[in-house]
């Protein structure tokens, strides 16, 4: 019982030394907490490059490096890494003049998880062709398991589109127009792909995420724009036809 006592202590003191430069630890251990600590600042600029390429590099790097001192890595999937790192630059005073900064940062964790997703395959609005009234009517659509979408009340769509592509932003791009937005992120099949939608879109794929008839999802979305919604969100991906209810 003591061994064990002794070897827990000894893993709690080594992550703790890990975690924090002022904790006294002997002149080799710096090599490993450098590797460390690089090793995850590295992940999360992989895992988060809109919001590394707003605020550039050495800001982005010092603040994960306050991030990573309290979050270290709970799996070796660096791609999982960073899962709350939204929050944090939330609440983390140097950003508050950023206040799209979470938000961006969101919608960077939200390619990653469309990315890493389990494959289904998309409903093709061929599927659909065929259903009676009746039968369409009462058709709950299942959102695809890559399929992540918000509104926000700001424009972080446009900010966090204009910043995902490696392509510089072009110089005669139009100003941001400062406006709420939502946007819906899939990937239907090999590649991630994103489209922006309106409150009632977001509205739309809340309700059928909760398991509502077309009907009843429709019920979010003006006279007459139906149809253009169902057609975007069905192009995007956003629902899967391996249960069509």
């Amino acid at each position: 019982m003591m061994r064990a006592a002794t070897l827990a202590q000894f893993h709690d003191d080594f992550v703790r030394a890990l975690r924090d430069p002022d904790l006294p630890a002997p002149p080799a251990f710096a090599v490993y907490r450098n590797t460390v600590m690089k090793g995850c600042i590295d992940a999360l600029q992989a895992n988060y490059p809109a919001v590394a390429k707003l605020v550039g590099e050495e800001w982005f790097r010092a603040t994960a490096a306050v991030y990573v001192r309290d979050h270290l890595p709970r799996t070796p999937i660096l791609l999982e890494y960073g899962v709350g790192f939204a929050d944090f630059l939330a609440r983390f005073e140097p950003a508050a003049e950023l206040p799209y900064l979470p938000a961006v940062a969101r919608l960077d964790r939200f390619w990653t998880e469309a990315h890493a997703a389990a494959d289904e395959p998309a409903l093709d609005a061929r599927a659909l062709a065929g259903l009676d009234p009746e039968a369409l009517a009462s058709l709950r659509l299942r959102p695809h398991a890559a399929a992540r979408w918000a509104w926000h009340e700001l424009p972080a769509y446009t900010i966090w589109s204009r910043n995902r592509n490696e392509a510089m932003v072009a110089a005669d791009e139009p100003d941001v127009d400062w406006r709420p937005e939502g946007v819906l992120i899939a990937r239907p099949d090999d590649a991630v792909r994103w489209i922006g939608l309106d409150d009632a879109g977001c509205a739309f794929m809340d309700a059928c995420a909760a398991g509502a008839t077309l009907v009843e999802a429709a019920r979010a979305v003006p006279a007459g724009d139906l149809s253009g919604l169902l057609a975007s969100l069905l192009d995007a991906g956003a629902f899967t036809n391996g249960e069509l209810r």
